[in-house]
């Protein structure tokens, strides 16, 4: 009996020691991912600060709204406004990954935005894509192995006339109950074999259209009672269906939806959609 007591005891030594690694353990780890979230938490605030603020688009756009859901609390995905002359620039960015890295690269390219306007007095989309590439590839190139960029769209609005340009991202305009597709130039604002010049689209708008540009984060989205990507053809079977209502109720209708669509399962890309009606 002495015999099992004592190895009772040391059992219980080896095991209470095991338990007092471990919780060490866990509260290094708990400190460090509290350290990490708060460092996150505080690159959320200056990410924050390169957006438009509501009042910006709301003076410039007025008829208009954005939906914007990071993946995780900074993001790849960002929405951009600039003012030039009678023009308002906007546009809808997609930068390579999400999360630290993709809020690492959207800071390079929305810089190269900024400068393109700002510094080389740019305000055609398609010329702003060209100069806002030549910046990301030279900011980019000391690396061999960064093919970083951005896909974009981006237009220019005057009155009711309209340019876009787009690097991997459409633009869709719904008028009438119709839905027309300006497609984008199949290349990134980044480093890529098949260089070109980007071109553009010179629409006339009518009172009642409304535009939208995007990133693949809403159609990518899996969900639903299957598991599937709810895909671009629903979007736009979803925006058709919206188009009655103000831009206001049409953003809470389509946060609504991405919700219920991923129910419980992760949320795969940061999500960025821009509606403007005319």
């Amino acid at each position: 009996t002495a015999y099992f007591l004592l190895k009772y005891r040391k059992v219980n030594k080896v095991i209470f020691a095991q338990k007092s690694k471990v919780e060490h353990q866990k509260s290094i780890i708990e400190i460090k991912n509290r350290d990490i979230t708060d460092s996150i938490k505080y690159a959320e605030r200056i990410q924050k600060t390169m957006l438009p603020t509501d009042d910006n688009i709301t003076e410039n756009l007025k008829n208009s709204f954005v939906l914007y859901k990071p993946k995780d609390i900074v993001a790849g995905d960002f929405y951009w406004l600039e003012k030039k002359e009678k023009a308002v620039l906007f546009a809808v960015a997609d930068c390579t990954g999400h999360g630290v890295p993709g809020a690492i690269v959207s800071v390079v390219c929305n810089n190269a935005l900024n400068r393109a306007v700002r510094q080389y007095g740019l305000s055609k989309p398609n010329q702003i894509l060209d100069k806002a590439k030549e910046i990301v590839v030279d900011t980019f190139s000391k690396n061999e192995d960064v093919r970083d960029g951005m896909d974009v769209a981006v237009c220019s609005l005057d009155g009711k006339k309209l340019l876009y340009s787009g690097a991997n991202n459409p633009l869709w305009l719904f008028r009438s109950g119709e839905l027309i597709i300006y497609p984008s130039d199949r290349q990134p604002v980044g480093k890529y074999e098949y260089e070109k010049k980007f071109s553009f689209n010179e629409i006339d708008l009518i009172e009642g259209d409304t535009v939208y540009i995007f990133s693949d984060g809403y159609a990518d989205q899996f969900g639903g009672q299957k598991n599937k990507k709810f895909k671009s053809s629903q979007l736009k079977k979803l925006l058709l269906s919206v188009q009655q209502y103000d831009m206001k109720i049409q953003k809470e209708i389509l946060n609504k939806e991405f919700d219920k669509w991923r129910g419980n399962f992760e949320q795969m890309d940061d999500v960025c959609l821009m509606g403007v009606r005319i």
